[in-house]
């Protein structure tokens, strides 16, 4: 197989800390690939050319929406298309889904995949009535999805509530859309560790938005600590400048407060080992990442129902669910299995069995490949 296939990011990041795997499966399938990002650096370019792939940049606005910018994004992105003449491309992320979709089709490229890991902020409930600006900015998302993915080939989901939200908005065609279940993990390089001696450490990690539960989980984390003062509370993840971002000074009084330990955007799996149970008390996942990680290592899951989320926990078999936006009912679990930290174990080989089932990603990766040719299943 000689077929080109073009991943376009909007960050080189994601590239390598999601896609890797992906990747070197497309280059072992006989693919060429080709990775396009705004804002390659020299390591990252030694990073995407070890895994066998080519790189392109291109000019990208992540945040906000600049029509002058977003256009010149788009016709950027069709003119390297053009040079390159790729068989299919393969976008994630709001931004090179809208205009990298209309990019290949304008390009045309013959088969037009995204990947939409989540509905993101635009989309989410926060609990709040939702204020005049979000209203309008979602119906701008809207009818921009809807114009770029009617032009997509397969549109690819993690959770099947997003894919009926999509669907019932008129944003994709119910034929096009699959359900993947999850970006998954290298279960190789999230072997299972033993759980740590000492106090209870509960983690969160993530980009510190409030809509992934972190005011909720410093008021659980408060109220724990009023009764077992021991207990360790770990925060991992940077702030962001999503509009939901939390303010770096805020958390750092936290950290003064003693109530949580805020080592900031570190890498994962050192943390993981150390924690007892990871926590994520989201309003909305696609399939979060950081949980199917957690679950590789053997760790409990708490987390809540809503979508994608509750992809990942069977209540009381690997975790505990609780409802969204209640810090009582967070605080209440985690008292559960502070006061029977028997139960641990057991649940963490659980989430293991449960990510080795799910959440393989040399699994997922074969179904993205096959959707990439188009492949019936």
């Amino acid at each position: 197989m000689n077929d080109t296939v073009v991943l376009i990011s909007h960050a080189v990041e994601t590239l390598t800390n999601f896609r890797g795997p992906l990747i070197k499966a497309m280059v072992a399938a006989g693919y060429r690939v080709v990775a396009f990002a705004p804002d390659y650096t020299e390591s990252s370019r030694q990073a995407i050319r070890a895994l066998g792939a080519e790189l392109v940049d291109y000019p990208l606005q992540r945040t906000g929406i600049n029509p002058w910018q977003d256009m010149r994004s788009m016709l950027a992105l069709r003119k390297a298309l053009v040079s390159i003449r790729p068989d299919v491309v393969l976008a994630y992320t709001i931004k090179p889904v809208i205009w990298g979709t209309l990019a290949a089709w304008l390009a045309r490229v013959p088969r037009r995949v995204v990947l939409i890991e989540g509905l993101g902020f635009v989309f989410t409930d926060s609990g709040d009535s939702v204020p005049l600006k979000r209203r309008l900015l979602r119906g701008v998302v809207s009818w921009l999805y809807r114009f770029a993915l009617t032009r997509a080939s397969r549109v690819l989901m993690l959770n099947p509530d997003d894919i009926r939200d999509f669907t019932t908005r008129g944003l994709v065609a119910p034929e096009k859309a699959l359900n993947l279940g999850g970006i998954g993990v290298d279960l190789a390089e999230w072997p299972v560790t033993p759980l740590p001696d000492g106090p209870m450490t509960f983690c969160l990690a993530a980009r510190l938005l409030r809509e992934k539960g972190v005011y909720e989980y410093i008021e659980a984390a408060r109220g724990i600590k009023a009764r077992h003062a021991d207990t360790r509370f770990l925060l991992l993840g940077s702030t962001d400048k999503n509009p939901g971002s939390l303010q770096a000074e805020e958390v750092e009084q936290w950290v003064r407060e003693g109530v949580v330990e805020w080592p900031g955007h570190v890498p994962m799996r050192d943390w993981l080992a150390r924690s007892s149970v990871f926590v994520l008390p989201s309003y909305r996942e696609g399939v979060p990442r950081s949980t199917q990680e957690a679950m590789a290592m053997g760790r409990p899951v708490i987390t809540t129902d809503v979508p994608g989320c509750r992809e990942t926990v069977i209540d009381g078999v690997n975790g505990i669910i609780v409802p969204p936006r209640d810090a009582v009912a967070l605080a209440g679990a985690m008292e559960k299995l502070i006061l029977d930290p028997g139960r641990l174990a057991g649940m963490g080989a659980a989430s293991r069995r449960m990510a080795e089932e799910k959440f393989d990603v040399h699994h997922i990766n074969a179904v993205i490949l096959r959707e990439l040719r188009g492949q019936a299943a």
